[in-house]
């Protein structure tokens, strides 16, 4: 079957439409599955009600040493499980759908040419409530780049998927601009530098019929030297120690710079000594070619995945587009409804209605004195909460809160480079002070620019659907914007409640 080259998303639709059976399997080009991976994929359809089915994907022998390198590196195809047997994510050399189940999704969406049309089926069916499996034993062996260069662009063109994934799924993402999975990322490089006892799979009493070994998982400082932006925080770093030669006491700063580049280069030449060759080798010269390369490899891939990702748009100062840019304030909304809503289902229409306008929107906790929050970046944020007070024949008084909020991170940078601005302002080391002023200056215009895109956006989520032009109204003298004359009615309960809406919370 031959078609004109629409890319990779249009390929595996091609695909699906001439399928006949009731599962379709996808397999790349670059990778040969072994005998039995059909039987094994089957077999665990049969056995569950799972919707798609994936397996490992690893890497064959004698492709060279640089596809061994590049079989260590990180950037490959992986697989994301929340169980042994149930998976988030089901990498694309690798996996197989009902037929049923894609077509009532629409297929594979065409935009992703290259690459992410694996991560966005995965995350349609899931928001479909079902289910994706894990088969261990449903193989396929897949090649890897056999050149630097090869290996480089494919980690730019992966770059420039995940910015097409943001944009259609923003709620997938956290501010820096990363996937927030919810299951174990099995891949390369994901582990700690410094030595962490693991823990021993027993069972309640010892009753589990066989034992097996879980490394635990890396926690958050291990993770933050894997960001691509990673380099960007060094950059900072080495720009402040560099003004050293305006205000001596700047040079405190080159620790920090040294120990920010040192640990992604502790962290690469560790992946680079544990990487292990497709075959066993006994040269020392072998094991040194190796493992220098893979340290090089560990080194550079962030530093690509950055150059696709920041020139597609996924950069960590992207934010909400304010219509009409003003300071951010608090702002209460008070309304009146003549028809009885429940609290939740208030809550869901907003909700909806920020999902509708593009902008990502998080559900408060069990212990969050919060309901909406609206991340606008790195700096600010806005959160939403929202209290409804019962009154005779099903009415309800609605008040809303909308409280800007700036990052704990962004403040304490924020109040360093003031420090150092003032420092070196008193001292006349005036270079350093103008350098550093204009980098408070622009934090400072970044965080106010996201916390007041954040409020706006739940303002106008809260007016479009919160305001039932035939059953609710606005209360005047409580509200933000152009207010509706209240009823009759609610005379006995305006001032009863101005002093809880205009008060501090």
């Amino acid at each position: 079957m031959r078609t004109p080259n629409s890319g990779l998303g249009s390929a595996r639709n091609t695909g699906l439409l001439a399928a006949t059976g009731e599962i379709v399997a996808y397999i790349d080009d670059d990778a040969y599955p072994d005998p039995d991976w059909l039987k094994y994929l089957a077999a665990t359809f049969l056995d569950s009600g799972f919707v798609g089915v994936g397996g490992p994907n690893l890497p064959p022998c004698d492709d060279g040493w640089v596809a061994d390198c590049v079989s260590n590196a990180p950037g490959g195809p992986i697989h994301v499980l929340l169980t042994d047997r149930e998976a988030e994510h089901i990498p694309g050399c690798n996996m197989a759908y009902r037929k049923s189940a894609l077509l009532e999704i629409g297929g594979f969406d065409e935009r992703f040419r290259v690459a992410g049309d694996d991560v966005d089926v995965c995350w349609s069916l899931q928001k479909h409530n079902w289910q994706l499996g894990f088969s261990p034993a449903a193989v396929v062996w897949h090649h890897r780049r056999n050149s630097v260069r090869t290996y480089l662009k494919q980690q730019r063109g992966y770059g420039r998927a995940e910015a097409l994934l943001e944009k259609k799924w923003p709620e997938k993402y956290n501010p820096a601009g990363h996937v927030s999975w919810a299951g174990r990322v099995y891949g390369n490089g994901f582990f700690t530098v410094l030595p962490r006892a693991g823990r021993i799979y027993q069972g309640i009493w010892g009753t589990a019929p066989f034992q097996r070994l879980y490394e635990p998982a890396p926690g958050w400082i291990s993770s933050l030297v894997l960001m691509p932006e990673w380099f960007l925080i060094v950059g900072l770093l080495a720009l402040l120690t560099g003004l050293s030669y305006s205000w001596k006491p700047l040079l405190l700063g080159a620790p920090l710079s040294l120990l920010a580049l040192g640990a992604p280069l502790a962290h690469a030449a560790a992946s680079g000594i544990r990487a292990s060759p497709s075959r066993p080798t006994r040269s020392f010269v072998e094991k040194v070619r190796l493992a220098g390369v893979t340290t090089f490899l560990h080194l550079l891939q962030p530093l690509a995945r950055l150059f696709g990702r920041v020139r597609w748009g996924l950069t960590p100062w992207r934010w909400i587009k304010a219509e009409s840019p003003s300071l951010p304030r608090a702002h209460s909304i008070v309304l009146w409804s003549e028809v009885w809503r429940a609290t939740q289902e208030r809550l869901e229409e907003v909700e909806f209605a920020l999902k509708e306008l593009g902008v990502v929107v998080r559900r408060g906790g069990d212990f969050d004195n919060w309901d909406l929050e609206i991340p606008s970046g790195l700096l600010g944020s806005a959160r939403l909460r929202m209290v409804a007070e019962e009154h005779y024949q099903g009415r309800q008084l609605v008040r809303w809160r909308v409280l800007p909020k700036c990052s704990r991170i962004g403040l304490v940078v924020l109040s360093a480079l003031i420090a150092i601005a003032i420092g070196a302002g008193t001292a006349r080391a005036w270079t350093a002070c103008a350098s550093v002023t204009m980098m408070s200056l622009l934090l400072g215009l970044s965080t106010l620019q996201e916390c007041d895109a954040a409020t706006a956006s739940a303002l106008r989520a809260i007016q479009e659907r919160a305001v039932e032009p035939s059953s609710a109204q606005l209360v005047p003298g409580h509200s933000k914007g152009t207010f509706h004359t209240a009823p009759q009615s609610m005379a006995n309960y305006v001032p009863a409640i101005g002093s809880i809406a205009e008060g501090e919370d």
